[in-house]
């Protein structure tokens, strides 16, 4: 399926972003050459989703060499620009991993990290390929050969990867093959990443879908209207619990009680083996004015408690499968990543 934007690209010496802050409103790309505005964008979630963070990352350590080339930074700086870069989103493992798998090609020069930036970045648009088949064909066999109607949240399509996506990959390639009846998209609270983002893809690529509040999201499961959910993952401990963005535990409740399953679909740079449970996982905390202002008007009384937890852990239990680029792990069945 061809997908006619990019999220992130690599020009003129330069990291374009797509400002996905924008999206739908405009379609506007940013670029940058320098790590501190580099930064502030990943922070901003002007790119997102984990993937396009690991890609993001991997092409953030050549501007961080060519800005200490420029600027005539010691070693030490070059080390804190790079440490503060993969640290940019601490829940999200791939960011941080390909930081650091990109960094130690930094001895042999500009020119092979930036071959191994590329490198990155075509290995996440192949694994978009085989989680999408590999997702598909496990549909296939635990439901049938028939149309489906999917439920998902936040967003993990073509804007949090270099390819077609995680889950949303898998929703694609289930349409490729006429599969798909309807996607129900949960608005994702409160930055809007369902109904901004995973719509607007959906639209681009003329598959059906409906939007819903979160809180519609157990009514629609529970009434019987979906047939499964999909989610992708920021981080998937070894036992298979898995951290997403703040609803997904919500959907995974529901579906348990309505017996239909939930997948987490995600690369195997997103599985952090040296976690061997959820309870390991850093919890990014985002501002209060996320939740008492919306687009610049106040919501709430001045002074309002928050609770803003980026992401929430949904235990293994609950999770039917978690799809890879190497297979589908049963993880309600007992298997092991």
């Amino acid at each position: 399926m061809l997908i006619p934007f990019k999220a992130i690209d690599w020009r003129d010496n330069k990291i374009i972003l797509l400002d996905q802050t924008l999206i739908p409103a405009s379609e506007e790309y940013v670029a940058y050459d320098c790590v501190e505005p580099l930064i502030e964008a990943i922070q901003r979630l002007v790119v997102r989703g984990a993937p396009a963070l690991g890609v993001a990352g991997a092409f953030g350590v050549v501007i961080v060499l060519d800005e200490a080339h420029r600027k005539n930074w010691s070693h030490d700086q070059r080390e804190k620009a790079l440490d503060a870069l993969g640290n940019a989103r601490p829940t999200a493992v791939n960011l941080g991993w390909a930081v650091e798998k990109i960094r130690k090609l930094i001895s042999l020069g500009r020119d092979a990290v930036l071959e191994g930036a590329y490198q990155l970045a075509a290995e996440d648009k192949q694994s978009c390929i085989d989680m999408g088949n590999i997702g598909a064909d496990w549909f296939i066999k635990t439901l049938g050969e028939k149309p489906l109607t999917f439920l998902t949240h936040c967003n993990t399509g073509s804007l949090g990867t270099t390819g077609t996506g995680t889950a949303l990959g898998v929703i694609r390639e289930m349409h490729n093959r006429r599969l798909v009846k309807e996607v129900y998209v949960d608005e994702t609270r409160p930055l809007l990443q369902g109904s901004r983002l995973t719509a607007w893809e959906l639209m681009k690529s003329n598959i059906p879908y409906r939007i819903e509040a979160d809180g519609a999201a157990a009514m629609a499961i529970l009434s019987g209207r979906i047939d499964a959910a999909l989610i992708g993952a920021d981080r998937i401990a070894k036992n298979g619990d898995s951290a997403n963005k703040i609803g997904s535990l919500s959907v995974a409740l529901a579906c348990h009680a309505a017996g239909i399953p939930f997948l987490v679909v995600a690369p195997e740079s997103s599985v952090d083996r040296s976690l061997e449970t959820g309870s390991e996982i850093h919890i990014e905390f985002r501002s209060d004015e996320e939740l008492t202002y919306f687009k610049g008007v106040q919501v709430a009384p001045i002074g309002a408690k928050t609770f803003n937890p980026a992401f929430d852990i949904t235990p293994a239990k609950y999770i039917s499968a978690v799809i890879t680029e190497l297979g589908a792990y049963e993880i309600s069945m007992g298997e092991t990543l």
